[in-house]
């Protein structure tokens, strides 16, 4: 083997497609090998000790099967849930949080004196493909921000918007740079190809990797310790949610707790109980997290996504809160009381699991034995759980393995028996299917009417806030008017045809014809039978209602999206040729 040689990867158990993918090597002395952090996780690997088999081809033919089939870019989306399988991961991911926030400026002292300053967010838009528009949230979002007069303005920077290439708001987290739907690397693929969004994930690791050793990130105890005010919060937060308890104890003993539908008075205690120490760990933590400075290095890699979630922050400088078992309190196990340190029916917060320390503070002995109890549950739940997926895993593998598209398009198992007609009943590949929303399906009928009819009785002085007076013009005729008024009962007659689908909610002159085009032209199913012609309108009906249904009405087109003629044509041709490639 030598250096840009071609392998095949594959760490066990192979559980989907990208457990085995293709690398180029790099030859490193000794035993180790390495690893790009971003792959990791479709192979589901970390660096505590994992073992993985490297097969090296041994034929042309098996080496460009590994270079159009295999290679790590071009299955970076998965065809299981239509989203990247792999994203910016850890310090990449911390780093690139800090390094897009508004007061962060690069010196660029080598190049020019005196010194001009670069933002962040001018070294991350040297990355992007010029191509590239995306919109996004970051994790700390408002969302009354959404509701108010000014959408576009930010006060704390979490409207994440890049334009042609150009990161020009926001501050990047995991939202943007992970695995979700619509992320950065997802539009990246879709619209640029594997190859460039390969190059994205290594470009983003390059630069913010390098960024991070001159700005460095370190996570000490001294991140864990709070305000002498918040301790005092938090510690009176706990002692009020145990005297709840204890009055609720004594509410159950005077038999006057009033019971919950369906459930008994035990169950009743059970229950109300298990509410007020949850909700005191939960305000325990919200004090914890909002005590803690932008610069906390622990609250950095939260917000970010790269580690840790809120509860961690809340154990670790709050309290540990509730032990269960069994979904439970814990129950007694000696006779009457959970532990011999306790007296006989003692239904009290700290003989039944709950633990008020911290982490940070230390368990007592009792609180650790209970904790213990917890952890061996989950220990066990999830041995469990791997050995019953693994065999239905295996089932269904021996179940399935003979099913294959076969030449005419149909997917036919090892006996020719018919399962579909077509792969997934609309001849797509997953990888390049993605999610739109249709607008017609859910709004009343008035507000139906006002997104999507348009309507030229209104008076010329609104028309010519988005149409020439030459258009308005051509729009005064009886064909123009038939065309619309055919547009209006084909939105009507869709709406009705998907509602019957998905039972929701109460009871322009060249839009129509180009889309009308544009549906005869996507062909999934060829030829003149009755039942060709079933299936194909079967295949294609979701998509030729998407597209002749509100998203693409004349109004929105020509009112709302303001589409030229030009720029029109260019978005159906864009659709029809995104239609074939999947």
């Amino acid at each position: 083997m030598i250096d840009n040689n071609l392998v095949v990867l594959n760490r066990q158990p192979t559980l989907h497609k990208m457990s085995m993918m293709a690398h180029r090597v790099k030859i490193l002395p000794w035993s180790t090998f390495c690893l790009n952090l971003s792959v990791t996780t479709p192979y589901d690997a970390n660096f505590d000790g994992d073992e993985m088999n490297l097969h090296l081809p041994q034929s042309i033919k098996a080496k460009v099967e590994l270079s159009e089939l295999m290679m790590v870019p071009r299955l970076i989306i998965t065809p299981q849930s239509n989203r990247p399988v792999m994203g910016i991961v850890q310090d990449t991911l911390t780093a690139v949080q800090k390094m897009t926030k508004r007061d962060v400026f690069i010196e660029k002292t080598a190049i020019l004196k005196p010194e001009p300053l670069w933002t962040g967010k001018q070294l991350f838009s040297l990355i992007l493909p010029q191509e590239v528009n995306c919109i996004r949230t970051h994790s700390q979002h408002p969302d009354d921000e959404d509701n108010g007069p000014y959408t576009w303005i930010s006060p704390g920077d979490t409207k994440v918007l890049i334009e042609n290439g150009r990161l020009l708001s926001g501050i990047l987290c995991k939202k943007t740079l992970g695995t979700s739907v619509g992320s950065l690397a997802h539009i990246v693929f879709m619209e640029c190809g594997h190859h460039i969004a390969g190059q994205l994930y290594y470009h983003i690791q390059l630069v913010v990797n390098n960024w991070l050793m001159l700005e460095g990130h370190s996570f000490g105890i001294a991140d864990t310790i709070t305000d002498q005010q918040t301790y005092e919060t938090i510690q009176a937060t706990i002692k009020k949610a145990k005297n709840e308890v204890n009055k609720v104890i004594q509410r159950t003993h005077r038999d006057s707790l009033e019971l919950s539908p369906g459930n008994s008075l035990r169950q009743t205690f059970e229950n109300v109980v298990n509410g007020l120490l949850n909700s005191a760990r939960d305000k325990t933590g919200l004090l914890a997290k909002r005590s803690l400075s932008d610069f906390n290095q622990f609250k950095a890699m939260v917000v970010s996504g790269a580690k840790g979630s809120s509860i961690n922050i809340s154990q670790v400088i709050g309290c540990v809160g509730q032990q269960n078992v069994e979904g439970k309190r814990i129950p007694f196990g000696f006779k009457h009381r959970t532990l011999p340190h306790f007296i006989k029916d003692d239904y009290g917060p700290e003989a039944k699991g709950f633990i008020e320390n911290s982490y940070l503070q230390g368990l007592t002995p009792v609180e650790f034995y209970f904790h213990a109890m917890a952890g061996r549950e989950g220990l066990i739940d999830t041995v469990v759980k791997i050995v019953e997926t693994g065999y239905i895993q295996e089932r269904l593998i021996k179940a399935m393995e003979s099913v294959m598209i076969k030449y005419d398009g149909t997917v036919r198992n090892q006996f020719e028996q018919l399962i579909q007609f077509t792969y997934g009943e609309d001849d797509l590949a997953d990888e390049n299917v993605e999610f739109q929303s249709i607008i017609s399906l859910k709004p009343s009928n008035q507000l139906f009417e006002r997104l999507c009819k348009f309507d030229l009785s209104s008076e010329e002085k609104y028309l010519r806030k988005f149409l020439t007076d030459d258009v308005i013009r051509d729009l005064d005729t009886n064909e123009s008017l038939q065309l619309l008024d055919d547009e209006w009962k084909q939105l009507n007659e869709d709406r009705f045809n998907l509602r019957q689908i998905f039972p929701t909610g109460d009871t322009s002159k060249i839009v129509l014809p180009c889309l009308q085009n544009l549906t005869k032209h996507l062909m999934i199913v060829k030829g003149d039978d009755r039942l060709s012609k079933e299936a194909q309108y079967n295949a294609t009906m979701l998509m030729n209602i998407l597209l002749l249904c509100a998203s693409l009405s004349s109004r929105q087109v020509l009112e709302i999206h303001r589409l030229t003629n030009e720029a029109f044509n260019w978005l159906c041709g864009e659709i029809e040729i995104r239609f074939q490639q999947a």
